[in-house]
């Protein structure tokens, strides 16, 4: 089975998997077809967080495919520049392009194909061209001017003929095409054997021909970035020959039967752990699927496991252990009140203090006003405004007015700044091997197109903060706490489930929304993807500007309009969505003897295939 967000992506798998491949080799060509299918959403120079089930090994492990920031990357230096915040365009974001450097060691420590077969759909489909999906259309459209004013080497690449392709027309990218035929080409010629060619294609990426474009790049062209101004890059061809894809174990949480398999807290992905740590002492069962009861107290507690996200999450020492125990959780959850919050209320795992970093100003009329740094329990609240040109959350109140445009994934803000969001792809095979993994950055609308090798880098460090002191503060050679977050679980302790979305923030809403759909809805896949989804916007936004929407509470209008009501009536800035507009999950499962997997319906994307 394979189920991702695009269609193309999903049937490279299956063909993988029908011509002998396993689920690794099958995800790895999904990956790479899915930056040129979704360019708007992923690209070369982003990065990838991967959790699989190996049957060999009996175990389930992450593969962090996410590069880290520059050498150059400090504090001081963005200071200089008379920033206080990363932008979210242009090459001062830029961290080493993890995502190839990830693929590369799933394919070749359990992975049995070779670099060129992997590659063969990739190249096809930049050769001759993928359909463009009308999402594409209008992220190239709302950043036309930008290219053409500021950013030619991206014009040249994305404005075919200098128009914006049309929705349902062919978008080919011969030079990213090209790069990929040259690595195939630099492998094969150093090496006959699998594992040596593998080895030759990351050694030409990180230390070679493609390192060496990036360098230059950012070494020698300046482009305006979010900021307003015109900045050079930091990436350097050490910070990138210094970096490697790694293997780690996965933060995990036994709920009902279940065990949740998560990435570190240098990714967000602990907050669904968090979440269900505090939910285990609901009766969730009690309340009704999607009751007000039900919705409110998964907004709750959503509220202050991202709160301790905000206070305690990045590539540091984290307390995990602490803020997954059973004292520090029940501590937690009598917070959860018949009202909701309207207060940013980190914790104090262990009794350490938390800090909070600093949040812009509010910029609607009486919002409450953000709380400084040291403070340990801060009524903190964000600006109103939108939140940037990371991935996206839906603006609800400019949905409704028109001033946003969005189906779930991507959001165009009225200035012509755009959000790139996510995809993701789950696979499982006949040997039992199973996949999850959620690749992003390097939009097509993220920074400049590098001209030699067909895409740009990606924006990740937009997620430090330029304060001191904090687990997410920016540091040389850091991993950014990045919202990328697959998920895994097993039953019974055996593999049951990989699934996973896009949505920035919202992954860990949505996809925790998705597992209680199916462990306390009694919902099949399909049908928990297909159940009307809501999330919470009150926590600060993991992208440039970096601001929140205290309150907010984003859900699909499908919802019984009582319930919208009783909601209301509790405090919550209810925000009504379109009927189909939250979410883009995917999943695949193990599961009494069969082989099972879902898609999402909204957008008309998604695709789910097997046999």
């Amino acid at each position: 089975m394979v189920a991702s967000t695009h269609w193309l992506a999903s049937a490279t798998g299956m063909s993988v998997l029908e011509r002998g491949g396993n689920a690794f080799d099958a995800a790895v060509a999904a990956g790479f077809v899915l930056q040129v299918a979704e360019p708007h959403l992923n690209g070369p120079g982003g990065e990838v967080p991967i959790l699989l089930w190996s049957e060999d090994e009996q175990r389930v492990s992450v593969v962090c495919g996410q590069g880290v920031t520059p050498a150059a990357a400090t504090i001081a230096r963005f200071t200089e520049l008379g920033l206080d915040i990363v932008p979210g365009t242009g090459l001062l974001a830029a961290t080493v392009p993890g995502a190839f450097g990830g693929w590369m060691l799933l394919l070749e420590r359990w992975g049995t194909w070779r670099l060129a077969d992997v590659l063969a759909p990739a190249i096809h489909y930049a050769e001759q061209g993928v359909p463009v999906l009308e999402r594409i259309a209008a992220t190239i459209e709302s950043v036309e001017g930008l290219f053409t004013d500021e950013w030619p080497t991206s014009a040249a690449t994305w404005l075919p003929g200098g128009q914006v392709p049309a929705p349902g027309s062919k978008l080919a990218n011969p030079v990213l095409a090209a790069t990929y035929r040259q690595l195939v080409a630099a492998a094969e010629s150093a090496s006959g054997s699998r594992e040596g060619q593998l080895a030759a294609a990351r050694k030409a990426w990180y230390e070679g021909f493609v390192a060496e474009a990036i360098a230059e790049f950012s070494a020698k062209t300046a482009w305006r970035d979010s900021s307003g101004e015109v900045h050079g890059g930091l990436l350097s061809g050490d910070d990138l020959a210094g970096w490697s894809a790694s293997v780690e174990e996965p933060v995990t949480f036994d709920y009902r039967g279940h065990t949740v398999c998560k990435t570190g807290p240098w990714g967000q992905g602990p907050v669904f752990l968090q979440q269900l740590a505090l939910l285990d002492g609901f009766d969730l069962d009690a309340m009704g699927f999607l009751s007000a009861d039900y919705v409110h107290t998964v907004t709750e507690v959503a509220k202050l496991a991202f709160a301790d996200r905000e206070a305690w999450y990045g590539d540091a020492d984290v307390p995990m252990s602490d803020l997954l125990s059973a004292t520090y959780s029940a501590e937690r959850r009598r917070l959860v009140g018949i009202e909701a919050s309207f207060e940013l209320r980190p914790g104090a795992p262990g009794g350490r203090l938390p800090r909070l970093p600093d949040l812009p100003a509010p910029s609607a009329p009486g919002a409450r006003s953000p709380q400084g740094l040291g403070e340990p329990t801060a009524g903190v609240s964000g600006a109103r405004s939108p939140q940037g040109a990371g991935e996206p959350t839906v603006s609800a109140d400019g949905v409704a007015a028109g001033r946003w445009t969005a189906a779930g994934e991507q959001v165009v803000s009225p200035d012509g700044s755009v959000r790139g969001d996510t995809c993701h792809v789950d696979v499982v095979d006949r040997f039992g091997n199973m996949v999850s993994a959620t690749p992003s950055g390097g939009w097509l609308q993220s920074s400049p197109t590098i001209p030699e090798l067909g895409f740009c880098l990606g924006t990740r460090a937009q997620m430090c903060w330029l304060q001191e002191g904090l687990p997410a503060s920016l540091r040389p050679g850091v991993r950014p706490r990045t919202t990328l977050s697959p998920s895994f679980a097993l039953r019974d302790g055996r593999p049951w489930l990989a699934f996973g979305t896009p949505g920035g923030d919202q992954q860990d809403q949505w996809s925790l929304n998705f597992f209680l759909a199916v462990v306390h809805g009694g919902l099949n896949l399909q049908e928990a993807i297909d159940a009307p989804m809501f999330h919470s916007e009150h926590f600060p936004s993991s992208f440039f500007p970096r601001g929140s929407r205290p309150g907010v509470l984003c859900v699909e209008d499908r919802v019984d309009p009582g319930v919208l009501a009783e909601l209301r009536r509790r405090g919550h800035e209810v925000a009504a969505q379109g009927p189909w507009t939250l979410g883009r999950l995917s999943a695949v499962a193990r599961d009494g003897g069969f082989l099972k997997a879902a898609a999402n319906p909204r957008g008309a994307q998604g695709y789910a295939v097997g046999r």
